[in-house]
C-alpha cells in the first residue's frame, strides 16, 4: 500500500490484506513479518520526511531493508501511555535509554520504529516516534524469546543504552498519534493472517478426511465428521468478509476502527477454533509433528494478543456501540 512514487507497488489495503491471507496460508510467521515491515513502510510513508522517505522507505518498500516495530514494554502492552522509555534532545539528536519487549524482527531488522517519552509532564501527548537504525551503538538485542509458534519470526525484547537517533518522526509528541494511526491497517492484516492459517488448517483437514478410512468409509462421509468441516469454512469464510469489508472502508478513507476491531477479534478466535478442530479430524496424528495441523495450531494462538489482545477488541468495538 505504499506509492510508486516511493518505489512501492500502488495498491491499496485490500490488496495487502489478501496477500497477507495468501502469505498466511503458506507459512504465519512469514507473514507476520511481511505485516510488520508494511506496518513501519505505513508509517514512514504518513509522517516520514522527504529526506526520511529516500533513506528509508524506498529500501523498505523494495525489500532491500527489514522494519521493525518498538511500542510494547516489559511492563506496558495495551496501555501504550504508560511507557517509560525516554529520549532526551542533545543538539540535533535524541539519546534513547529503555526496554522494548515482544519486538517482531527485533534481531533481523534493519531499522525500528522507536516510541518514547520526550516530555514526562504532557501524557501520551509527550511520546514521539523515533527511526533508529539497528547498527547504531547503543541498540542491544538482550534476548530473543522461545516461543511456543511462528518460530520462524525472531521476537526480540531491546535494550536500548545511550543509543542516539536523530531521525524524529513527525514532530515530538506525534508518537502517540502514529502509533493509534495505524492501528486499523495493523487488525485488518492480522485477521487476514488469521483466516489464512484457518483455511491452510481447514485444507489439511479436508485432504486428511478425504485419505484416511474408518468403518469402511472415508472420515468425510462420515456426517459427524461433514458436519464438523462445514462449520470449519463457514467460520473461514466469515473471517474473509470481515476483514474485506474492512479493508473497503480504509480505501474508501471511511473510519472503520470498530470494523477492524471486529475482523481481528472474530478472525483470530476463529483461526484457534478452526485449527483444533482440524487437529481432532487428524486424531492422535493431528498431535504430532509429522502432520502440519499442530503447528498451524500454535502458530494461530498469537493472533489473540498482539495487535492488541481480544479483550481490547471487545473494549473498542462496545465503545463504539455505546456512542452510536
Amino acid at each position: 500500500a505504499i506509492a510508486e512514487e516511493w518505489d512501492g507497488a500502488g495498491l491499496d489495503y485490500t490488496c495487502l490484506a489478501v496477500a497477507c491471507e495468501e502469505i498466511a496460508a503458506g507459512d504465519c510467521s512469514t507473514a507476520t513479518i511481511v505485516a510488520v515491515n508494511n506496518l513501519v513502510a505505513g508509517i514512514l510513508a504518513g509522517y516520514g520526511n522527504d529526506a526520511q522517505k529516500h533513506k528509508f522507505l524506498k529500501p523498505v518498500a523494495k525489500g532491500e531493508m527489514l522494519g521493525a516495530f518498538a511500542l510494547t514494554e516489559p511492563h506496558v502492552g495495551s496501555d501504550a501511555a504508560a511507557i517509560s522509555t525516554r529520549a532526551e534532545r542533545q543538539g540535533a539528536h535524541y539519546v534513547l535509554n529503555g526496554v522494548k519487549q515482544f519486538i517482531t524482527s527485533g534481531k533481523n531488522a534493519d531499522i525500528t520504529v522507536v516510541f518514547a517519552v520526550t516530555d514526562r509532564n504532557a501524557g501520551k501527548r509527550g511520546i514521539s516516534a523515533f527511526v533508529v537504525p539497528t547498527s547504531t551503538p547503543g541498540y542491544v538485542v538482550a534476548r530473543i524469546e522461545d516461543k511456543t509458534g511462528q518460530r520462524a519470526s525472531d521476537t526480540a525484547q531491546i535494550v536500548l543504552e545511550n543509543c542516539k537517533t536523530g531521525h524524529l518522526l513527525g514532530g515530538e509528541g506525534a508518537g502517540y498519534r502514529i502509533a493509534l494511526a495505524n492501528l486499523e491497517s495493523g487488525r485488518i492484516n492480522v485477521a487476514a493472517q488469521s483466516t489464512g492459517v484457518a483455511r491452510a488448517a481447514l485444507e489439511a483437514a479436508i485432504g486428511y478426511a478425504r485419505e484416511r478410512k474408518s468403518m469402511g468409509k472415508t472420515l468425510i462421509e462420515h456426517q459427524a465428521v461433514n458436519f464438523r468441516l462445514a462449520d470449519m469454512a463457514t467460520r473461514v469464510e466469515a473471517g474473509r468478509q470481515l476483514y474485506l469489508y474492512a479493508a473497503s472502508l480504509r480505501d474508501a478513507g471511511r473510519p472503520c476502527i470498530k470494523e477492524a476491531s471486529m475482523a481481528k477479534l472474530f478472525a483470530s478466535e476463529m483461526a484457534e477454533q478452526v485449527c483444533s478442530d482440524a487437529i481432532q479430524i487428524h486424531g492422535g496424528y493431528g498431535y504430532v509433528a509429522d502432520f502440519p495441523v499442530e503447528r498451524l495450531w500454535r502458530d494461530a494462538r498469537v493472533t489473540q494478543i498482539y495487535e492488541g489482545a481480544s479483550d481490547i477488541q471487545r473494549l473498542v468495538i462496545g465503545r463504539a456501540l455505546e456512542e452510536g
